[in-house]
């Protein structure tokens, strides 16, 4: 694990908050060390176990991409592996908030985000270049794309998210739109972090529903009068799962102790995939199918939510946990470098070789194989490039 920073105490209200390098905003980064909070003597427990979820959800996105090269039986369903960047959203809300000290001056949070997340976008950015550009794109490959440097400068400054536009919000590394998003949250993060500092369980509570019924009543919204209402970027829209993680680390850091078995949060978490599944599958099957798919997002913040909620409990209690196993941690740990990699190693191979193959079964020996390619590269990428480049980066404690 990368360690927490150590902040000097000073007065909150003196300075902006910063965070410890616990949580990773963006897709994959380390999800724990030693939290601090907003008590200058206290500190939390730690929650590791989230570190090795984070490797999971991951691993979700992975499965929906891999559909585009190896398709299995259950391609409708792993569509759903996109709600993998909707976990990281709430995850990286609850770290940050968790791992909160007062001191750090909001230059050094600014910095200190950089460092974590800059240097290994920007050089996968580059790798990306050279598998979904050309300048003239071959024909019966729509996912290379005539190079735009007006797209590639946006991809590079993080900007591209900013746009509704497929051709520009998955530019440069398609999976680099979610980091355009993260960029926005760490923009504001410390103005909401002295905001709310003083809430707590009830007040994290509220700030968990207030954000869901205002997300989905906009949605609603929007579906009916869509002339009559404007259609937001995806920083805004995402931002319900970054404040609904921040209002569960209020709440759990302040006093509540909701004991759930972790085996129940993963079953709940997982009927409620199934049922937005289904429910979009045979919608005249089941009341209300429109609603919920139109507030899918909203949905998906609170599934997840009350998984990470579950699991951090249950670290804070100190019960034991498969989730804290090392090699779980260490895959966490290479998971936003994976993450960045995968659909660029996957869509080379499509280009060289196309489809696997019809759908079934058998194309798992595909998912097996790239995933042990995907999981070399980015092993490589956080022992050489991402871990050094941020410690380097980070600046004194």
């Amino acid at each position: 694990m990368t360690k927490a920073a150590e902040e000097n105490q000073t007065p909150p209200t003196q300075e902006l908050p910063g965070s410890a390098d616990v949580g990773t905003p963006a897709p994959g980064a380390p999800a724990t060390a030693s939290p601090g909070t907003a008590v200058p003597a206290q500190r939390l427990p730690r929650v590791e176990s989230l570190t090795g979820l984070r490797w999971w959800a991951a691993f979700f996105v992975f499965c929906h991409h891999m559909t585009q090269l190896a398709p299995l039986p259950i391609f409708d369903f792993l569509k759903y592996g996109t709600s993998g960047v909707t976990f990281f959203f709430v995850l990286s809300g609850f770290v940050l908030t968790w791992s909160t000290r007062p001191g750090t001056k909001i230059r050094t949070f600014y910095r200190r985000r950089f460092a974590r997340i800059v240097p290994l976008y920007l050089l996968t950015l580059v790798a990306a270049f050279f598998v979904f550009y050309r300048a003239e794109p071959p024909a019966g490959m729509p996912w290379i794309k005539p190079i735009s440097i007006s797209v590639l400068v946006l991809s590079a400054f993080l900007l591209h998210g900013w746009s509704n536009n497929p051709t520009i919000l998955y530019g440069g590394n398609p999976a680099g739109w979610t980091l355009s998003v993260e960029a926005f949250f760490y923009a504001y993060f410390p103005f909401v972090w002295r905001a709310t500092q003083r809430l707590k369980v009830a007040g994290g509570l509220i700030l968990c529903i207030a954000v869901v019924v205002v997300s989905g009543a906009y949605r609603l919204i929007l579906f009916h009068y869509p002339k009559d209402v404007p259609i937001l970027p995806q920083p805004v829209l995402h931002s319900v799962a970054f404040l609904f993680g921040i209002g569960l680390a209020i709440a759990l850091r302040t006093g509540w102790k909701p004991r759930i078995p972790v085996w129940f949060a993963f079953l709940v978490t997982g009927g409620g995939l199934f049922f937005l599944w289904y429910s979009g599958a045979h919608p005249a099957q089941v009341p209300g199918a429109v609603t919920m798919g139109l507030c899918q997002k909203e949905v998906l913040t609170f599934l997840y939510g009350f998984l990470i909620l579950a699991v951090a409990a249950r670290d804070m209690r100190g019960g034991r946990s498969l989730l804290r196993s090392k090699p779980l941690v260490a895959l966490g740990q290479w998971s936003y470098a994976f993450y960045l990699v995968h659909a660029t190693i996957m869509y080379a191979i499509k280009e060289h070789h196309g489809v696997a193959g019809p759908i079934g079964w058998s194309n798992l020996t595909w998912y097996a194989g790239v995933l042990v390619v995907a999981v070399f590269a980015s092993w490589l990428l956080y022992k050489f490039v991402e871990h050094p480049l941020e410690r380097k980066l980070r600046g004194p404690r």
